[in-house]
């Protein structure tokens, strides 16, 4: 399942944002989230300019030296782990668009300056 990754965003940085951690698997660089205590079964992600590649491992490849691997590319289940990964990228593209709340907001006053009224 492929997901767009906006362009305000970071894709190295927002796949972490999203609960991801970095792993090498056979020299190429992608993302895991385990669903349980356990490596297998687990989310994989590959981010290729602004695309995550997502799929489901369900176990560890049965043949030494061979990287083939009983992997769902689509289905309920990564169904809604893409839903809630874009969910994330938008509220993270929503705060990276948004200006800081405290900007706007007037500065209180100190205790002191409350307590005797100074302005």
């Amino acid at each position: 399942m492929h997901i767009s990754i906006p362009n305000t965003l970071n894709p190295l940085e927002a796949v972490r944002r999203c609960g991801y951690g970095l792993i090498n698997s056979q020299n190429n660089p992608s993302f895991v989230r385990r669903l349980g205590t356990l490596n297998y079964p687990r989310f994989h992600a590959y981010v290729s300019d602004r695309d995550i590649n997502l799929h489901l491992d369900q176990k560890q490849a049965s043949y030494e030296g061979y990287g083939a691997h009983s992997g769902e590319y689509d289905g309920e289940v990564v169904e809604r782990e893409a839903r809630r990964i874009e969910g994330v990228l938008q509220q993270l593209a929503q705060e990276r668009s948004a200006p800081p709340e405290d900007v706007f907001k007037p500065q209180s006053k100190g205790f002191w300056a409350r307590l005797f009224g100074n302005k």
